[in-house]
């Protein structure tokens, strides 16, 4: 359990690094965007993001 916890940490690191190391200017402006964002709004993001990496899990480990 916790070799895979530490892989997927790792995975989620390099992923979130890609923008930035790729795209630092594209990356600002979203954050810039992103920051100007009502807490509901942001709230909302979130709340999206966990759900698709709930049905994600749900996907992978139904197999």
């Amino acid at each position: 359990m916790g070799k895979t916890l530490l892989t997927a940490i790792a995975l989620m690191l390099i992923l979130e690094g890609c923008m930035p190391l790729l795209a630092p200017s594209l990356w600002r402006e979203v954050f810039r965007h992103i920051t100007a964002l009502r807490d509901g709004q942001i709230r909302y993001i979130g709340l999206s993001a966990v759900l698709a990496g709930v049905v994600l899990l749900i996907l992978l480990l139904g197999n």
